[in-house]
Protein backbone atom coordinates (compact mmCIF):
# COMPACT_ATOMS: atom_id res chain seq x y z
CA UNK A 1 0.00 0.00 0.00
CA UNK A 2 2.81 2.42 0.88
CA UNK A 3 4.59 1.79 -2.41
CA UNK A 4 1.42 2.42 -4.38
CA UNK A 5 0.78 5.63 -2.49
CA UNK A 6 4.35 6.81 -3.02
CA UNK A 7 4.12 6.02 -6.72
CA UNK A 8 0.99 8.12 -7.14
CA UNK A 9 2.70 11.26 -5.81
CA UNK A 10 4.93 11.87 -8.87
CA UNK A 11 2.01 10.98 -11.15
CA UNK A 12 -0.26 13.54 -9.48
CA UNK A 13 2.47 16.14 -9.71
CA UNK A 14 2.86 15.45 -13.44
CA UNK A 15 -0.90 15.78 -13.89
CA UNK A 16 -0.95 19.11 -12.05
CA UNK A 17 2.04 20.33 -14.08
CA UNK A 18 0.33 19.25 -17.29
CA UNK A 19 -2.90 21.01 -16.33
CA UNK A 20 -0.94 24.17 -15.46
CA UNK A 21 0.84 24.08 -18.83
CA UNK A 22 -2.43 23.56 -20.71
CA UNK A 23 -3.95 26.57 -18.95
CA UNK A 24 -1.39 28.74 -20.72
CA UNK A 25 -2.49 27.56 -24.18
CA UNK A 26 -5.53 28.40 -26.35
CA UNK A 27 -8.68 26.33 -25.90
CA UNK A 28 -12.16 26.10 -27.47
CA UNK A 29 -13.54 27.88 -24.40
CA UNK A 30 -11.93 31.08 -25.68
CA UNK A 31 -14.54 31.26 -28.43
CA UNK A 32 -17.71 29.88 -26.84
CA UNK A 33 -19.22 33.34 -26.14
CA UNK A 34 -18.70 34.25 -29.82
CA UNK A 35 -21.95 32.44 -30.68
CA UNK A 36 -23.76 35.45 -29.18
CA UNK A 37 -21.31 38.25 -29.88
CA UNK A 38 -19.67 37.53 -33.25
CA UNK A 39 -21.46 40.34 -35.11
CA UNK A 40 -20.36 42.95 -32.56
CA UNK A 41 -16.89 41.41 -32.52
CA UNK A 42 -16.54 41.81 -36.30
CA UNK A 43 -17.71 45.43 -36.20
CA UNK A 44 -15.35 46.19 -33.31
CA UNK A 45 -12.46 44.51 -35.12
CA UNK A 46 -12.97 46.61 -38.26
CA UNK A 47 -13.22 49.76 -36.13
CA UNK A 48 -10.01 49.00 -34.23
CA UNK A 49 -8.21 48.13 -37.47
CA UNK A 50 -9.03 51.55 -38.90
CA UNK A 51 -7.92 53.29 -35.67
CA UNK A 52 -4.76 51.20 -35.46
CA UNK A 53 -3.52 51.94 -39.01
CA UNK A 54 -2.20 55.48 -38.42
CA UNK A 55 -0.87 54.53 -34.98
CA UNK A 56 1.05 51.54 -36.37
CA UNK A 57 2.55 53.65 -39.14
CA UNK A 58 3.37 56.52 -36.79
CA UNK A 59 4.94 54.42 -34.06
CA UNK A 60 7.06 52.64 -36.66
CA UNK A 61 8.49 55.95 -37.89
CA UNK A 62 8.88 57.40 -34.37
CA UNK A 63 10.90 54.37 -33.27
CA UNK A 64 13.61 55.27 -35.76
CA UNK A 65 12.44 52.38 -37.93
CA UNK A 66 9.98 52.40 -40.86
CA UNK A 67 6.23 52.62 -41.23
CA UNK A 68 6.38 49.17 -42.79
CA UNK A 69 7.84 47.66 -39.60
CA UNK A 70 5.14 49.29 -37.50
CA UNK A 71 2.47 47.84 -39.76
CA UNK A 72 4.07 44.36 -39.76
CA UNK A 73 4.14 44.44 -35.96
CA UNK A 74 0.49 45.39 -35.72
CA UNK A 75 -0.51 42.54 -38.05
CA UNK A 76 1.71 39.69 -36.88
CA UNK A 77 1.93 40.48 -33.19
CA UNK A 78 -1.71 41.54 -33.08
CA UNK A 79 -2.82 38.18 -34.48
CA UNK A 80 -0.53 36.01 -32.33
CA UNK A 81 -1.34 37.86 -29.10
CA UNK A 82 -5.06 37.66 -29.84
CA UNK A 83 -4.90 33.88 -30.16
CA UNK A 84 -2.41 33.04 -27.40
CA UNK A 85 -2.87 35.92 -24.92
CA UNK A 86 -4.72 35.81 -21.62
CA UNK A 87 -7.26 38.56 -22.35
CA UNK A 88 -10.37 38.19 -24.48
CA UNK A 89 -10.25 41.78 -25.73
CA UNK A 90 -6.61 42.89 -25.63
CA UNK A 91 -5.36 44.51 -28.85
CA UNK A 92 -1.58 44.35 -29.27
CA UNK A 93 0.92 46.07 -31.52
CA UNK A 94 3.50 48.86 -31.47
CA UNK A 95 2.94 51.39 -28.67
CA UNK A 96 4.27 54.74 -27.58
CA UNK A 97 6.02 53.35 -24.53
CA UNK A 98 7.92 50.87 -26.69
CA UNK A 99 8.90 53.67 -29.07
CA UNK A 100 10.61 55.44 -26.19
CA UNK A 101 12.72 52.38 -25.41
CA UNK A 102 13.51 51.41 -29.00
CA UNK A 103 14.73 54.80 -30.19
CA UNK A 104 18.02 54.73 -28.20
CA UNK A 105 18.53 51.07 -29.16
CA UNK A 106 18.28 52.01 -32.84
CA UNK A 107 20.68 54.89 -32.24
CA UNK A 108 23.23 52.59 -30.57
CA UNK A 109 22.90 49.37 -32.58
CA UNK A 110 21.13 50.28 -35.81
CA UNK A 111 17.79 49.26 -37.31
CA UNK A 112 19.02 45.74 -38.05
CA UNK A 113 19.28 44.91 -34.36
CA UNK A 114 15.59 45.47 -33.59
CA UNK A 115 14.37 42.15 -35.00
CA UNK A 116 16.91 40.31 -32.82
CA UNK A 117 15.94 42.39 -29.78
CA UNK A 118 12.29 41.58 -30.46
CA UNK A 119 12.97 37.83 -30.50
CA UNK A 120 15.17 37.93 -27.39
CA UNK A 121 12.68 40.09 -25.49
CA UNK A 122 9.81 37.82 -26.55
CA UNK A 123 11.63 34.78 -25.20
CA UNK A 124 12.16 36.58 -21.87
CA UNK A 125 8.47 37.56 -21.60
CA UNK A 126 7.45 34.02 -22.55
CA UNK A 127 9.69 32.63 -19.79
CA UNK A 128 8.15 35.04 -17.28
CA UNK A 129 4.71 33.73 -18.15
CA UNK A 130 5.83 30.10 -17.85
CA UNK A 131 7.29 30.93 -14.42
CA UNK A 132 3.94 32.39 -13.31
CA UNK A 133 5.18 35.94 -12.75
CA UNK A 134 2.05 37.59 -14.14
CA UNK A 135 0.78 38.88 -10.78
CA UNK A 136 3.92 40.93 -10.17
CA UNK A 137 2.39 43.99 -11.85
CA UNK A 138 0.01 44.35 -8.88
CA UNK A 139 2.98 45.63 -6.86
CA UNK A 140 3.18 48.80 -8.98
CA UNK A 141 1.25 51.61 -7.25
CA UNK A 142 -1.26 53.73 -9.14
CA UNK A 143 0.70 57.04 -8.79
CA UNK A 144 3.77 55.32 -10.28
CA UNK A 145 1.71 54.06 -13.24
CA UNK A 146 0.28 57.54 -13.86
CA UNK A 147 3.71 59.18 -13.54
CA UNK A 148 5.05 56.62 -16.02
CA UNK A 149 2.18 57.44 -18.40
CA UNK A 150 2.73 61.19 -18.11
CA UNK A 151 6.43 60.81 -18.91
CA UNK A 152 5.71 58.59 -21.91
CA UNK A 153 3.09 61.02 -23.23
CA UNK A 154 5.55 63.92 -23.04
CA UNK A 155 8.25 61.90 -24.81
CA UNK A 156 5.90 60.79 -27.60
CA UNK A 157 4.79 64.37 -28.18
CA UNK A 158 8.36 65.66 -28.32
CA UNK A 159 9.42 62.87 -30.68
CA UNK A 160 7.06 64.25 -33.33
CA UNK A 161 8.64 67.72 -33.42
CA UNK A 162 11.40 66.72 -35.91
CA UNK A 163 8.73 65.44 -38.34
CA UNK A 164 7.14 68.89 -38.35
CA UNK A 165 10.27 71.04 -38.60
CA UNK A 166 12.08 69.42 -41.51
CA UNK A 167 11.37 67.11 -44.46
CA UNK A 168 14.51 65.11 -43.65
CA UNK A 169 14.00 62.80 -40.67
CA UNK A 170 17.20 62.81 -38.56
CA UNK A 171 19.20 59.62 -38.76
CA UNK A 172 20.15 57.73 -35.63
CA UNK A 173 22.89 59.54 -33.76
CA UNK A 174 22.31 62.95 -35.40
CA UNK A 175 20.20 64.15 -32.50
CA UNK A 176 20.21 63.40 -28.79
CA UNK A 177 18.51 60.20 -27.63
CA UNK A 178 16.60 62.34 -25.10
CA UNK A 179 13.32 63.35 -26.73
CA UNK A 180 13.17 66.84 -25.23
CA UNK A 181 16.77 67.66 -26.18
CA UNK A 182 16.21 66.26 -29.68
CA UNK A 183 13.06 68.38 -30.07
CA UNK A 184 14.97 71.51 -29.10
CA UNK A 185 17.77 70.60 -31.55
CA UNK A 186 15.26 70.09 -34.36
CA UNK A 187 13.66 73.50 -33.69
CA UNK A 188 17.08 75.19 -33.74
CA UNK A 189 17.92 73.47 -37.04
CA UNK A 190 14.40 73.82 -38.48
CA UNK A 191 13.70 74.47 -42.15
CA UNK A 192 11.39 77.45 -41.65
CA UNK A 193 10.02 77.20 -45.17
CA UNK A 194 8.81 73.71 -44.28
CA UNK A 195 7.46 74.42 -40.77
CA UNK A 196 4.17 76.10 -41.90
CA UNK A 197 3.33 73.06 -44.05
CA UNK A 198 4.15 70.68 -41.20
CA UNK A 199 2.13 72.65 -38.66
CA UNK A 200 -0.74 72.91 -41.14
CA UNK A 201 -0.83 69.12 -41.55
CA UNK A 202 -0.80 68.68 -37.76
CA UNK A 203 -3.59 71.25 -37.36
CA UNK A 204 -5.83 69.50 -39.92
CA UNK A 205 -5.37 66.10 -38.31
CA UNK A 206 -5.85 67.50 -34.80
CA UNK A 207 -9.04 69.29 -35.83
CA UNK A 208 -10.47 66.12 -37.38
CA UNK A 209 -9.60 64.04 -34.31
CA UNK A 210 -11.26 66.57 -32.01
CA UNK A 211 -14.35 67.32 -34.12
CA UNK A 212 -15.19 63.91 -35.62
CA UNK A 213 -16.20 62.21 -32.32
CA UNK A 214 -18.58 65.11 -31.60
CA UNK A 215 -20.34 64.49 -34.90
CA UNK A 216 -20.54 60.73 -34.33
CA UNK A 217 -18.56 58.54 -31.89
CA UNK A 218 -17.75 55.95 -34.55
CA UNK A 219 -16.11 58.38 -36.99
CA UNK A 220 -12.34 57.68 -37.20
CA UNK A 221 -11.06 61.24 -36.89
CA UNK A 222 -7.41 60.29 -37.26
CA UNK A 223 -8.01 58.45 -40.53
CA UNK A 224 -10.17 61.26 -41.89
CA UNK A 225 -7.50 63.83 -41.06
CA UNK A 226 -4.74 61.75 -42.61
CA UNK A 227 -6.82 61.23 -45.76
CA UNK A 228 -7.44 65.00 -46.12
CA UNK A 229 -3.75 65.83 -45.68
CA UNK A 230 -2.73 63.06 -48.11
CA UNK A 231 -5.14 64.33 -50.77
CA UNK A 232 -3.92 67.91 -50.32
CA UNK A 233 -0.32 66.72 -50.59
CA UNK A 234 -1.13 65.08 -53.94
CA UNK A 235 -3.18 67.95 -55.31
CA UNK A 236 -1.00 70.83 -54.12
CA UNK A 237 2.74 71.24 -54.72
CA UNK A 238 3.68 70.79 -51.06
CA UNK A 239 7.14 69.92 -49.71
CA UNK A 240 5.65 67.48 -47.19
CA UNK A 241 7.72 64.30 -46.78
CA UNK A 242 5.71 61.10 -47.18
CA UNK A 243 6.03 57.53 -45.91
CA UNK A 244 7.24 56.23 -49.24
CA UNK A 245 6.90 52.89 -50.97
CA UNK A 246 5.37 50.10 -48.87
CA UNK A 247 5.44 46.42 -49.84
CA UNK A 248 2.18 44.90 -51.03
CA UNK A 249 2.81 41.65 -49.13
CA UNK A 250 4.24 40.56 -45.82
CA UNK A 251 7.90 39.52 -45.91
CA UNK A 252 8.77 35.85 -45.48
CA UNK A 253 9.66 34.91 -41.88
CA UNK A 254 13.33 34.30 -41.13
CA UNK A 255 15.64 34.15 -38.15
CA UNK A 256 17.24 37.55 -37.52
CA UNK A 257 20.99 37.64 -37.80
CA UNK A 258 22.68 38.15 -34.45
CA UNK A 259 26.32 39.13 -34.28
CA UNK A 260 27.84 37.11 -31.39
CA UNK A 261 30.11 40.07 -30.60
CA UNK A 262 27.07 42.35 -30.18
CA UNK A 263 24.99 39.83 -28.25
CA UNK A 264 26.34 40.99 -24.88
CA UNK A 265 25.13 44.53 -25.60
CA UNK A 266 21.76 43.41 -27.00
CA UNK A 267 20.76 41.21 -24.07
CA UNK A 268 20.43 44.11 -21.55
CA UNK A 269 18.46 46.08 -24.14
CA UNK A 270 16.22 43.06 -24.75
CA UNK A 271 15.60 42.63 -21.02
CA UNK A 272 14.59 46.28 -20.75
CA UNK A 273 12.18 45.81 -23.66
CA UNK A 274 10.84 42.60 -22.07
CA UNK A 275 10.21 44.31 -18.73
CA UNK A 276 8.34 47.13 -20.44
CA UNK A 277 6.34 44.74 -22.63
CA UNK A 278 5.29 42.70 -19.61
CA UNK A 279 4.35 45.72 -17.48
CA UNK A 280 2.42 47.56 -20.18
CA UNK A 281 0.59 44.46 -21.42
CA UNK A 282 -0.51 43.39 -17.94
CA UNK A 283 -1.65 46.89 -17.04
CA UNK A 284 -3.60 47.14 -20.28
CA UNK A 285 -5.24 43.75 -19.77
CA UNK A 286 -6.18 44.63 -16.20
CA UNK A 287 -7.74 47.94 -17.25
CA UNK A 288 -9.60 46.23 -20.11
CA UNK A 289 -11.14 43.73 -17.68
CA UNK A 290 -12.61 46.66 -15.73
CA UNK A 291 -14.14 48.44 -18.74
CA UNK A 292 -16.91 45.91 -19.36
CA UNK A 293 -17.95 42.33 -18.71
CA UNK A 294 -15.34 40.77 -20.99
CA UNK A 295 -14.59 37.75 -18.84
CA UNK A 296 -11.54 37.18 -16.64
CA UNK A 297 -7.98 37.49 -17.87
CA UNK A 298 -5.05 35.23 -17.07
CA UNK A 299 -1.92 37.36 -16.46
CA UNK A 300 0.46 34.41 -16.90
CA UNK A 301 -1.11 33.39 -20.19
CA UNK A 302 -1.05 37.05 -21.24
CA UNK A 303 2.73 37.07 -20.80
CA UNK A 304 3.02 33.88 -22.83
CA UNK A 305 0.92 35.38 -25.62
CA UNK A 306 2.82 38.67 -25.66
CA UNK A 307 6.13 36.81 -25.64
CA UNK A 308 5.11 34.73 -28.64
CA UNK A 309 3.82 37.89 -30.35
CA UNK A 310 7.19 39.66 -30.07
CA UNK A 311 9.03 36.55 -31.24
CA UNK A 312 6.75 36.25 -34.27
CA UNK A 313 7.08 39.97 -35.01
CA UNK A 314 10.88 39.70 -34.92
CA UNK A 315 10.83 36.74 -37.30
CA UNK A 316 8.91 38.88 -39.82
CA UNK A 317 11.28 41.83 -39.37
CA UNK A 318 8.97 43.78 -37.05
CA UNK A 319 9.48 45.34 -33.64
CA UNK A 320 8.54 44.26 -30.10
CA UNK A 321 4.85 44.54 -29.28
CA UNK A 322 2.76 45.11 -26.18
CA UNK A 323 -0.87 45.34 -25.28
CA UNK A 324 -2.17 48.78 -26.33
CA UNK A 325 -4.63 50.28 -23.87
CA UNK A 326 -5.99 52.91 -26.29
CA UNK A 327 -6.79 50.37 -29.02
CA UNK A 328 -8.04 47.87 -26.44
CA UNK A 329 -10.41 50.49 -25.02
CA UNK A 330 -11.71 51.24 -28.53
CA UNK A 331 -12.28 47.52 -29.01
CA UNK A 332 -14.31 47.17 -25.80
CA UNK A 333 -16.33 50.34 -26.36
CA UNK A 334 -17.10 49.26 -29.94
CA UNK A 335 -18.67 46.03 -28.67
CA UNK A 336 -15.76 43.59 -28.82
CA UNK A 337 -16.15 40.77 -26.33
CA UNK A 338 -14.08 37.86 -27.70
CA UNK A 339 -10.78 37.29 -29.46
CA UNK A 340 -12.54 37.43 -32.81
CA UNK A 341 -12.45 41.23 -32.59
CA UNK A 342 -8.68 41.39 -32.09
CA UNK A 343 -8.11 38.80 -34.82
CA UNK A 344 -10.34 40.81 -37.19
CA UNK A 345 -8.30 43.94 -36.45
CA UNK A 346 -5.13 42.16 -37.64
CA UNK A 347 -6.88 40.84 -40.76
CA UNK A 348 -8.13 44.34 -41.64
CA UNK A 349 -4.57 45.68 -41.45
CA UNK A 350 -3.33 42.79 -43.58
CA UNK A 351 -5.95 43.55 -46.25
CA UNK A 352 -4.82 47.18 -46.28
CA UNK A 353 -1.26 46.01 -46.98
CA UNK A 354 -2.41 43.68 -49.75
CA UNK A 355 -4.83 46.11 -51.40
CA UNK A 356 -3.91 49.69 -50.52
CA UNK A 357 -0.15 49.85 -49.87
CA UNK A 358 0.26 52.42 -52.67
CA UNK A 359 -2.13 55.06 -51.27
CA UNK A 360 -0.86 54.44 -47.73
CA UNK A 361 2.68 55.21 -48.89
CA UNK A 362 1.51 58.71 -49.92
CA UNK A 363 0.62 59.71 -46.36
CA UNK A 364 2.73 62.68 -45.17
CA UNK A 365 4.87 62.06 -42.09
CA UNK A 366 3.65 65.32 -40.56
CA UNK A 367 0.11 63.92 -40.59
CA UNK A 368 1.26 60.91 -38.61
CA UNK A 369 2.98 63.31 -36.22
CA UNK A 370 -0.36 65.04 -35.69
CA UNK A 371 -2.04 61.74 -34.84
CA UNK A 372 0.61 60.88 -32.27
CA UNK A 373 0.61 64.38 -30.75
CA UNK A 374 -3.12 64.17 -30.09
CA UNK A 375 -2.75 60.58 -28.89
CA UNK A 376 -0.08 61.73 -26.42
CA UNK A 377 -2.25 64.52 -25.03
CA UNK A 378 -5.14 62.08 -24.57
CA UNK A 379 -2.96 59.75 -22.53
CA UNK A 380 -2.88 62.32 -19.71
CA UNK A 381 -6.05 63.23 -17.82
CA UNK A 382 -5.88 66.51 -15.92
CA UNK A 383 -8.39 65.27 -13.33
CA UNK A 384 -6.21 62.25 -12.59
CA UNK A 385 -3.09 64.39 -12.19
CA UNK A 386 -4.92 66.78 -9.85
CA UNK A 387 -6.32 63.96 -7.73
CA UNK A 388 -2.87 62.42 -7.25
CA UNK A 389 -1.18 65.73 -6.44
CA UNK A 390 -3.92 66.51 -3.91
CA UNK A 391 -4.04 63.02 -2.35
CA UNK A 392 -1.05 62.43 -0.07
CA UNK A 393 2.44 63.87 -0.09
CA UNK A 394 4.00 60.44 -0.59
CA UNK A 395 1.80 59.61 -3.60
CA UNK A 396 2.45 63.02 -5.14
CA UNK A 397 6.20 62.63 -4.70
CA UNK A 398 6.17 59.12 -6.24
CA UNK A 399 4.14 60.45 -9.19
CA UNK A 400 6.49 63.39 -9.85
CA UNK A 401 9.67 61.33 -9.40
CA UNK A 402 8.46 58.67 -11.84
CA UNK A 403 7.46 61.24 -14.47
CA UNK A 404 10.72 63.18 -14.22
CA UNK A 405 12.95 60.10 -14.38
CA UNK A 406 10.91 58.69 -17.29
CA UNK A 407 11.56 61.83 -19.31
CA UNK A 408 15.16 62.29 -18.18
CA UNK A 409 16.60 58.79 -18.06
CA UNK A 410 14.91 55.45 -18.62
CA UNK A 411 11.43 53.97 -18.37
CA UNK A 412 12.36 50.86 -16.41
CA UNK A 413 14.60 52.83 -14.06
CA UNK A 414 11.69 55.24 -13.56
CA UNK A 415 9.29 52.44 -12.63
CA UNK A 416 11.87 50.89 -10.31
CA UNK A 417 12.62 54.16 -8.50
CA UNK A 418 8.94 55.06 -8.42
CA UNK A 419 8.03 51.74 -6.82
CA UNK A 420 10.97 52.08 -4.40
CA UNK A 421 9.95 55.58 -3.33
CA UNK A 422 6.32 54.52 -2.94
CA UNK A 423 7.46 51.53 -0.90
CA UNK A 424 9.58 53.70 1.39
CA UNK A 425 6.65 56.05 2.03
CA UNK A 426 4.30 53.10 2.56
CA UNK A 427 6.64 51.59 5.13
CA UNK A 428 6.94 54.93 6.88
CA UNK A 429 3.16 55.30 7.04
CA UNK A 430 2.75 51.71 8.18
CA UNK A 431 5.34 52.18 10.91
CA UNK A 432 3.41 55.21 12.15
CA UNK A 433 0.36 52.96 12.48
CA UNK A 434 2.19 51.01 15.20
CA UNK A 435 0.68 52.20 18.45
CA UNK A 436 2.57 52.01 21.77
CA UNK A 437 0.95 53.77 24.72
CA UNK A 438 0.68 53.49 28.47
CA UNK A 439 -2.75 52.70 29.93
CA UNK A 440 -4.14 53.39 33.37
CA UNK A 441 -5.13 50.48 35.58
CA UNK A 442 -8.87 49.93 35.58
CA UNK A 443 -10.92 50.01 38.79
CA UNK A 444 -10.21 51.55 42.19
CA UNK A 445 -6.58 52.52 42.70
CA UNK A 446 -4.52 50.57 45.17
CA UNK A 447 -1.26 51.48 46.92
CA UNK A 448 1.68 50.86 44.60
CA UNK A 449 -0.34 51.06 41.35
CA UNK A 450 1.83 53.98 40.26
CA UNK A 451 4.73 51.50 40.00
CA UNK A 452 2.82 49.30 37.51
CA UNK A 453 2.85 50.24 33.81
CA UNK A 454 0.50 48.70 31.27
CA UNK A 455 1.92 49.10 27.76
CA UNK A 456 -0.58 48.47 24.97
CA UNK A 457 0.56 47.57 21.45
CA UNK A 458 -1.71 48.27 18.49
CA UNK A 459 -1.36 47.65 14.75
CA UNK A 460 1.68 46.11 13.05
CA UNK A 461 5.09 45.66 14.64
CA UNK A 462 7.84 45.25 12.08
CA UNK A 463 11.37 46.40 11.34
CA UNK A 464 10.51 49.99 10.38
CA UNK A 465 8.91 50.69 13.77
CA UNK A 466 11.23 48.62 15.98
CA UNK A 467 13.57 51.42 17.12
CA UNK A 468 10.71 53.74 18.06
CA UNK A 469 8.96 50.99 20.01
CA UNK A 470 12.14 50.07 21.90
CA UNK A 471 12.85 53.66 22.92
CA UNK A 472 9.23 54.33 23.94
CA UNK A 473 9.04 51.36 26.29
CA UNK A 474 12.54 51.23 27.77
CA UNK A 475 12.83 54.93 28.68
CA UNK A 476 10.09 54.66 31.34
CA UNK A 477 11.22 55.48 34.86
CA UNK A 478 9.91 54.75 38.34
CA UNK A 479 8.16 51.45 37.60
CA UNK A 480 8.71 48.00 39.08
CA UNK A 481 6.37 45.94 36.90
CA UNK A 482 5.58 46.35 33.19
CA UNK A 483 2.66 44.52 31.59
CA UNK A 484 3.06 44.21 27.81
CA UNK A 485 -0.47 43.98 26.43
CA UNK A 486 -0.34 42.10 23.09
CA UNK A 487 -3.97 41.27 22.28
CA UNK A 488 -4.33 44.11 19.73
CA UNK A 489 -1.01 43.46 18.02
CA UNK A 490 -1.53 42.64 14.33
CA UNK A 491 1.29 41.85 11.90
CA UNK A 492 4.61 40.91 13.56
CA UNK A 493 7.81 40.10 11.69
CA UNK A 494 11.09 38.70 13.01
CA UNK A 495 12.46 42.20 13.65
CA UNK A 496 9.37 43.11 15.64
CA UNK A 497 9.62 39.94 17.70
CA UNK A 498 13.31 40.58 18.25
CA UNK A 499 12.69 44.09 19.59
CA UNK A 500 10.17 42.63 22.05
CA UNK A 501 12.90 40.26 23.23
CA UNK A 502 15.31 43.18 23.66
CA UNK A 503 12.66 45.17 25.55
CA UNK A 504 12.08 42.31 27.99
CA UNK A 505 15.81 41.74 28.48
CA UNK A 506 16.53 45.46 28.95
CA UNK A 507 13.79 45.91 31.56
CA UNK A 508 14.68 42.72 33.43
CA UNK A 509 18.35 43.83 33.64
CA UNK A 510 17.13 46.98 35.39
CA UNK A 511 15.20 44.87 37.90
CA UNK A 512 11.81 45.55 36.30
CA UNK A 513 9.52 42.52 36.20
CA UNK A 514 7.92 42.02 32.78
CA UNK A 515 4.54 40.32 32.33
CA UNK A 516 3.10 39.55 28.92
CA UNK A 517 -0.64 39.38 28.36
CA UNK A 518 -2.66 38.23 25.34
CA UNK A 519 -0.19 36.62 22.95
CA UNK A 520 -2.22 35.64 19.89
CA UNK A 521 -1.97 32.01 18.69
CA UNK A 522 -0.56 33.14 15.33
CA UNK A 523 2.34 34.92 17.06
CA UNK A 524 3.19 32.31 19.69
CA UNK A 525 5.50 30.18 17.55
CA UNK A 526 7.44 33.24 16.34
CA UNK A 527 7.77 34.53 19.91
CA UNK A 528 9.15 31.19 21.04
CA UNK A 529 11.56 30.93 18.12
CA UNK A 530 12.97 34.45 18.49
CA UNK A 531 13.14 34.24 22.30
CA UNK A 532 10.46 36.64 23.52
CA UNK A 533 8.93 34.15 25.91
CA UNK A 534 12.27 32.70 27.04
CA UNK A 535 13.37 36.18 28.08
CA UNK A 536 10.70 36.33 30.80
CA UNK A 537 11.95 35.83 34.34
CA UNK A 538 9.41 33.05 34.94
CA UNK A 539 7.12 31.03 32.72
CA UNK A 540 4.17 32.09 34.90
CA UNK A 541 4.64 35.66 33.70
CA UNK A 542 2.59 34.89 30.59
CA UNK A 543 -1.17 35.62 30.96
CA UNK A 544 -4.29 35.16 28.89
CA UNK A 545 -6.34 37.99 30.50
CA UNK A 546 -5.57 41.43 31.89
CA UNK A 547 -7.15 41.11 35.39
CA UNK A 548 -4.91 38.11 36.15
CA UNK A 549 -1.85 40.01 34.98
CA UNK A 550 -2.74 43.06 37.10
CA UNK A 551 -3.37 40.88 40.14
CA UNK A 552 0.04 39.24 39.71
CA UNK A 553 1.70 42.65 39.25
CA UNK A 554 0.13 43.95 42.48
CA UNK A 555 1.38 40.89 44.32
CA UNK A 556 4.89 41.73 43.12
CA UNK A 557 4.53 45.31 44.36
CA UNK A 558 3.21 44.05 47.72
CA UNK A 559 6.15 41.65 48.17
CA UNK A 560 8.55 44.43 47.18
CA UNK A 561 6.99 46.77 49.74
CA UNK A 562 7.09 44.09 52.45
CA UNK A 563 10.75 43.37 51.73
CA UNK A 564 11.69 47.01 52.13
CA UNK A 565 10.25 47.29 55.63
Amino acid sequence: MTRATDATVPASRWRRAGAAALSLLPSPDDYRPAKRTWRRDLIAGVTVGIVALPLALGFGVSSGLTAEQGLITAIVAGLVAAVFGGSNVQVSGPTGAMVVVLLPIVASHGMGAIAAVSVLAGIAVLAAGALRLGRAVSFIPWPVIEGFTLGIALIIFMQQVPLVTSPATPHAGEHSSNAIVAAVQSVIEADWSYVPWGLGAVAIVAACMLIAPKIHPSLPGSLIGIAIVAVLAVVLPTPLAVIGVLPSTLPAPSLPSIDPAALGALVPAALTVAALAAIESLLSARVAASLADTGPYDPDRELVGQGLASVASGLFGGMPATGAIARTAVNVRSGGRTRIASITHAIVLLLIVLVASGPVGMIPLAALAGVLMITATRMVHAATVRSILRSTRSDAVAFVITAVITVSFDLIVAVGIGVLSAGVFALRNLSRATGVRREDLAGPAQPGDERIAIIRFDGPLFFAASDRVFETVTRMKGVSVVILRMSQLELVDASGARVLTEIVQSLERRGVTVLIKGVQPGHEELFRTVGVLDSLRHHKHLFADLPSAIEHARSHIAREAAGSR
